[in-house]
């Protein structure tokens, strides 16, 4: 795999803060909302992540991660539209945590992938991107969000309306 570069870092460290804050959020909130600290953090880290992606062309040209890339992009576009304009009437806040939530996923698809094919640098846990492993891990990223997603449109059920607290 070739060296990181300082996009690379870059793009890295704001990944890694997204996730960080996008756990927390969820974790406090169960919901990822704009209206919250932690929510605000965890999209404006997950735009300029996803933004650079776009930039990082180590595979040789366009790729899955370009596609995750523009695919969060759009999900972002779409929750943020579900929660300020109720683009879907009283199915808005459904749409909006789908959206957002699924952002997450797609932060931790391409996280495991290159974490698991560069460490340790000596000689890395997996070679190629077909590996049982990584798609162990896809399977259970995959799980983990629409157990996540039921969890939340159950709570949505429960809770018709937003809290005004701000983390």
């Amino acid at each position: 795999m070739p060296e990181i570069t300082a996009l690379g870092w870059f793009h890295t460290l704001i990944g890694v803060l997204a996730l960080g804050s996008g756990l927390y959020t969820l974790c406090r909130y169960k919901l990822i909302r704009s209206s919250t600290k932690s929510g605000k953090l965890y999209l404006l880290c997950t735009l300029v992540a996803a933004g650079t992606a776009l930039g990082i062309y180590n595979q040789g040209g366009f790729g899955v991660a370009h596609i995750l890339a523009i695919l969060t992009l759009l999900a972002v576009a779409v929750g943020g539209l579900a929660e300020k304009k109720s683009i879907v009437g009283s199915l808005s806040p459904h749409l909006q945590a789908a959206s957002y939530s699924a952002t997450f996923l797609f932060h931790m698809i391409p996280a495991i992938t290159d974490g698991l094919m560069r460490l340790p640098p000596e000689d890395p846990i997996v070679a190629r991107i077909d590996d049982p492993l990584l798609q162990g891990f896809y399977l259970a990223f995959l799980v983990t969000y629409v157990v996540g997603l039921t969890l939340q449109m159950l709570y949505l059920r429960r809770h018709s309306s937003t809290p005004t607290s701000t983390a």
